[in-house]
Parts: C-alpha cells; structure tokens; sequence
C-alpha cells in the first residue's frame, strides 16, 4: 500500500525490524546505497533480517534510481526538520515515505529538492535528537494504515 524509504541505513537490526514490519503491514521496502551492512544470508540471519523472503524488498543504487522506479510516487520526508506532522496529512495508497540514515538523517541536497510541505516530522519533546528509525517507521505506516482502516488487515 505504502513505499518504505530508507536513505542510507547503517544498523543492520534496525533494517531488519523494518523489514518485519513491511511484511507485516503488506508495504514496500527500498533500501538506498551505501548501505552499512551486507544483506548476505548469514548476515541477515544474525541480524534478525529473517522476515527478508515474507517481504517486498528492493535495493536501489541511489534515491534517484528509487523514486524513478517508483514512477514519480508522492514523496514526503520523515525529518526532525518538518514543519508539519505526519498528523496534519492524509496519505494515499502508493505514497512514499523517505527516512534517512540512522547516524546522519537525510543530506542537505536531498532536503533542498523535497518541498516544505512534504517534509513532515513526528512530534517529540522539544530539545531531543531523535527517535530510533524502526520505532519512526512503524509510527508513520501505522498512522498511514490508519487513515484507510487498515486495509488488507
């Protein structure tokens, strides 16, 4: 229903919950190089990344290359820099949701070609870094499931 994005992950347990998660929650999985671990069947094994064969997983050589595969999907920003919440939208079946690496969020450049309106944040208490990518991820495809009753469930 949904298109997962991730820009550059660097921790494979991270990856492999999200993997979990798409198939479990029937969405895509698109992981954007460099990727800091090897999605070899041991490695993936060990880092819990089992749930690779139950999902859609796709590997792209750069964001480009994965928003073009995608047809152009609208594409919204996961980012501690949004403006607006996840709350203030509503998604559409095939959006995609753009979250960066674990260490160093999204580059400046792919912030300047995203559209103010389509980078959207979670809400947190003020002054903290960040939340855990896996815990971020789930957070929005749940919120976007919700908005269409969970469909497929």
């Amino acid at each position: 229903m949904f298109e997962i994005i991730l820009f550059a992950p660097q921790i494979p347990p991270n990856t492999g919950n999200i993997i979990r998660l798409s198939a479990n929650s029937g969405n895509r999985l698109h992981l954007v190089k460099p990727l800091g671990f090897t999605l070899d069947e041991k490695s993936c094994r060990r880092a819990g990344l089992d749930y690779h064969a139950l999902s859609d997983v796709h590997i792209h050589d750069n964001l480009a290359a994965c928003v073009d595969w995608l047809d152009q999907p609208r594409l919204f920003a996961i980012t501690t820099k949004g403006e607006g919440t996840i709350y203030d939208r509503a998604f559409a079946p095939g959006d995609a949701f753009l979250f960066g690496s674990e260490t160093s969020g999204l580059p400046a450049d792919i912030h300047a070609r995203i559209a103010p309106d389509h980078k959207l944040r979670l809400p947190m208490v003020a002054n903290n870094r960040s939340l855990n990518l896996a815990n971020a991820v789930s957070i929005v495809i749940y919120e976007a499931w919700r908005q269409h009753d969970f469909a497929g469930s």
